[in-house]
């Protein structure tokens, strides 16, 4: 440590990060099963599902997975996990993140499940 300085206080507790008071945890995750019509290939389908997978990556800093159908040629099933400060926080995201998905360009919105982390 530098001479003369010091440093600030740790919110941290002697192990892992953060903690709230309560003990509280908001989180969700989000699954989308999209339908590709006018993929005749795996590389025409990851083409109309990268740019949504990247898009939510970047717009919104959350995790984003393609989880199911990944050998077929018209079928995607990408999941989505948010962790926020307030539940109300993590229901704008899941709205925000659900009108994105919907309005992707090349993609057919089958179906949507979201699930939350009870605490």
């Amino acid at each position: 440590m530098m001479a003369g300085f010091e440093a600030p206080a740790s919110p941290c507790g002697p192990v892992g990060g953060p903690r709230r008071e309560d003990g509280s945890v908001h989180a969700a995750a989000i699954s989308f099963d999209l339908h590709v019509p006018e993929s005749r290939s795996l590389k025409t389908k990851r083409a109309a599902v990268r740019p949504i997978v990247e898009g939510l990556r970047h717009r919104f800093h959350v995790s984003v997975a393609e989880v199911a159908h990944q050998d077929q040629w018209q079928r995607a099933e990408i999941a989505v996990a948010i962790v926020a400060e307030s539940d109300g926080r993590v229901q704008h995201l899941l709205d925000g993140v659900e009108r994105f998905v919907a309005a992707a360009p090349a993609i057919e919105l089958l179906g949507i499940e979201t699930t939350w982390l009870e605490t």
